[in-house]
């Protein structure tokens, strides 16, 4: 097996059939669908999305795979096809989120697409340039530090991320529409508003950019 099947998968010592680790599943349709996907969802907390490999460092969210989404020891090279990673690259400090970044690109297929989400600078200073009170700004900018993981150590407005990708090797480089996602149907972080929940009239307090390896 594969590094990632070995981390979906385990094996009946007594019979060698396999199951999935996360659903306890014999079948052959389980087994060939989890095999076959080659989309990533990484640190996806309690945010579980169907028909995509689950990643997070946590054990007790349900993931499909356990692992540090920074280094995915899980997952070989130029495998995969889409990466989709919502409100985790600021939780990486400024001397290593570029190696970061260059996994992911490592990991992607020829093609594939990195699909990032990230607290945007520029609208939570224009936010704050309109009287928003700072304290309501605080969980983008410093993130909800109820946990170890849940640091801010930088932040990204437009110009900065594209450069950061464009310099590692990425192109076409641009906005995405979280409506127009196979994941619209999941209220996450790439999907925040101030006022909270007000997608149709509100401010969107997410930077959604997308870029193709």
């Amino acid at each position: 097996m594969s590094k990632k099947e070995e981390m979906i998968f385990e094996r009946n010592p007594d019979t060698g059939q396999i199951r999935s680790r996360k659903f306890g599943d014999y079948s052959n349709e389980r087994i060939e669908k989890e095999i076959k996907c080659t989309k990533l969802h990484l640190g996806c907390g309690d945010k579980i999305l169907k028909d995509f490999i689950n990643v997070d460092i946590r054990l007790d969210l349900g993931a499909d795979i356990i692992d540090d989404v920074g280094k995915l020891n899980s997952v070989e090279d130029n495998s995969i096809d889409l990466i989709y990673v919502c409100h985790v690259l600021e939780h990486f400090g400024r001397d290593e989120y570029i190696s970061v970044l260059k996994r992911w690109y490592t990991v992607l297929s020829d093609g594939g697409v990195l699909r990032v989400a990230v607290p945007d600078f520029e609208k939570v200073v224009s936010m704050y340039n309109s009287d928003y009170p700072l304290k309501n700004l605080m969980g983008l900018l410093y993130g909800g530090q109820t946990y170890e993981h849940n640091y801010h150590y930088i932040t990204f407005d437009f110009n900065t991320l594209k450069d950061d990708l464009e310099s590692i090797g990425f192109k076409d480089v641009k906005l995405w529409d979280w409506r127009t996602t196979e994941h619209a149907d999941i209220d996450d972080f790439s999907q925040a508003y101030i006022p909270h929940m007000d997608k149709d009239n509100g401010t969107l307090m997410s930077l959604n950019v997308e870029a193709i390896k």
